[in-house]
């Protein structure tokens, strides 16, 4: 069964509220619908919305997944610094281990991160905790 067309159900923040949207320009997420929004296709867990950082950008050049150079046969603008984008769970854990994780926000990242990252971890790195 695939997924149903139109809006995905209503998906969780890993504080349990309604998900935020994280980026528009450049359009972000799984389903470029600008939400760290997930399902089953979605085998990279694109759930952690974070501000890109030139470290972490480097990084990920590094562990082989070039985030920076456009791509425009796939609607791919390329990331800078300042960037918000929805990263896979598991590279921002990668780059957390490394010490280059970047800023995120938590409103906008999903739940299913926490089967990754513990929230404690997360939190230590929000950028919209008040």
């Amino acid at each position: 069964m695939g997924e149903p067309s139109g809006e995905p159900p209503k998906q969780l923040n890993v504080l349990g509220l309604p998900i935020e949207l994280c980026c528009q320009d450049p359009v972000t997420g799984f389903f470029r619908d600008g939400h760290c929004h997930t399902g089953p296709m979605d085998h990279g867990l694109h759930t952690v919305c974070a501000q890109m950082t030139e470290e972490f950008l480097a990084f990920s050049v590094s562990a082989g997944n070039d985030l920076v150079t456009p791509m425009p046969q796939y609607g791919f603008p390329g990331l800078k610094e300042g960037d918000r984008w929805c990263l896979c769970a598991m590279r921002w854990h990668q780059a957390h281990e490394a010490g280059s994780a970047p800023r995120l926000y938590l409103r906008a990242t999903h739940q299913k991160t926490l089967e990754i990252v513990p929230l404690n971890v997360l939190k230590q790195f929000a950028l919209d905790l008040s």
